[in-house]
């Protein structure tokens, strides 16, 4: 049962993360649609539900039926599409992890839960900016970071071992004074 709404756009919502929406997160970012864009690696689920504790929020991302309302909606009255991590929330500078299953990509929602998550950040905590990274070779995330604001601060060459080879993480940064919001 997907857990209480924390925030509404005009598409998603983003709802907390519980215990059974485990199985979804792991069963789709086993999928390598998911999986190899992020650089995950396949993980039990027991493993990641022992997870690890990096002071971070894990929202996620749903589409809701009109009565889904504000607490732990029934698992009938949202489609889960992804997750939108913040880790480090109340260091000086959080840092976004997301992702969609891969049926929902391309469609808009990656960038609003993004968005939502900006905002949301920005507003429950004093941060200066705002951080995150994409693979240099997934275009679509980094498009995504751009379309936000998010602007290019540097690489990290080799950063990542994934399927055989090293990959390179472009970082990326928004200052608080440059967010202009959701539209």
């Amino acid at each position: 049962m997907p857990g209480a709404l924390v925030v509404a756009g005009d598409r998603v919502t983003l709802r907390t993360l519980e215990d059974e929406d485990r199985a979804f997160v792991q069963r789709s970012r086993a999928n390598p649609e998911v999986r190899y864009p992020i650089g995950n690696p396949l993980t039990s689920r027991t493993a990641m539900e022992a997870g690890d504790d990096d002071d971070g929020h894990d929202f996620l991302v749903c589409l809701d039926a009109d009565d889904a309302g504000r607490g732990a909606a029934d698992a009938d009255d949202v489609e889960r599409l992804g997750t939108v991590h913040v880790g480090e929330a109340s260091y000086k500078r959080p840092n976004l992890g997301y992702w969609l299953a891969g049926e929902y990509h391309g469609e808009g929602y990656g960038r609003e839960s993004v968005g939502l998550v900006v905002d949301w950040t920005f507003r429950e905590y004093p941060t200066p900016a705002i951080g995150a990274e994409a693979f240099a070779s997934n275009d679509a995330s980094r498009a995504l970071l751009e379309s936000l604001g998010f602007e290019r601060e540097g690489v990290r060459r080799d950063f990542m071992f994934v399927d055989g080879e090293h990959r390179d993480m472009v970082c990326y940064g928004l200052a608080r004074e440059d967010w202009t919001g959701t539209e």
